[in-house]
């Protein structure tokens, strides 16, 4: 993975080790794309959940099916697994994004499987851990309602795996893999664009690469649309406010709009107005 050497590294050491992870970091920091590409290596079953107020135990464990409880009754047979019993039958891997946006009654069906290796389900008995189980959460520590439903005793059977933005070569990167064709130079701008949005003043979250990746990509297809240069201007900065407004967060004291904070940073990285004065002020449609 780009930029994610040491990442990998302690993440399958933890893995191999047999300790459950934590993974902390900023949105669009390749969370799911590092563990994804530690499952394919260790070629581990693979089991995605993602996390939200929906989440109850019996989605994450499984039911029963009604229709051949009615034909059969409660056998093993007619429970349908949901992805922790798979994970656990299969000795494989349980990927749960969002962790601090589960209801804390499934956090504690987690908590147990950690504890215990095991999980008892109603009317179907224990459910073993095969070798290789484990758990990886993901969690993002800007939101801070959600960060406060993780309790001690989630940090306290897991090891926490702290990532951060990737380097301004590797964003790069990235956004020249999903935006073939763009211009080196002004590729590096619209990163450096994005990068400075999570350090401005009035900002609270910052925007991730994916906004980078919307921005060129944008930027492009309105150049096509305008018959104007692949580096206009005023294209470019259309594309920004659609792409990163709706990414950043700011500061409730900050008493400004998104838009106005990147056409400010807009100016910044790409220089101010053409002189013709015919330049667009606000988001796009706006008198």
């Amino acid at each position: 993975m780009l930029d994610r050497a040491r990442e990998v590294e302690l993440l399958v050491a933890a893995l191999d080790g047999g300790a459950h992870v934590l993974l902390e970091g900023p949105p669009g920091t390749g969370k799911s794309t590092l563990l994804r590409s530690v499952a394919s290596e260790r070629a581990a079953p693979f089991h995605l959940v993602e996390g939200n107020a929906e989440l109850t135990p019996a989605r994450l464990v499984g039911h029963f099916d009604p229709a051949q409880v009615l034909a059969q009754g409660y056998t093993p047979d007619v429970f349908v697994d949901g992805p922790l019993v798979s994970a656990l039958r299969e000795g494989g891997l349980l990927y749960v994004e969002e962790i601090n946006r589960v209801p804390e009654e499934t956090l504690n069906v987690l908590i147990t499987v950690m504890s215990e290796s095991e999980l008892t389900v109603p009317r179907l008995g224990l459910v073993h851990a095969e070798p290789g189980f484990r758990l990886v959460a993901a969690m993002n520590p800007f939101d801070a309602v959600g960060t406060e439903r993780i309790s001690s005793a989630i940090y306290d059977r897991t090891c926490r795996l702290s990532m951060d933005y990737q380097s301004a070569a590797t964003e790069s990167a990235i956004v020249a893999l999903r935006t073939p064709g763009s211009d080196d130079a002004w590729r590096a701008l619209v990163v450096e664009l994005v990068r400075r949005t999570r350090a401005h003043r009035d900002v609270r979250i910052g925007s991730s690469v994916r906004g980078a990746i919307d921005l060129a990509a944008i930027a492009a297809r309105l150049a096509v649309m305008r018959g104007v240069p692949a580096d206009d201007w005023r294209a470019g900065l259309d594309a920004a406010l659609v792409s990163l407004s709706g990414r950043i967060r700011m500061h409730e004291s900050a008493g400004r709009r998104p838009e106005e904070v990147v056409r400010e940073l807009y100016e910044e990285v790409f220089g101010p107005p053409p002189s013709d004065g015919s330049a667009t002020d606000g988001a796009p449609g706006e008198a």
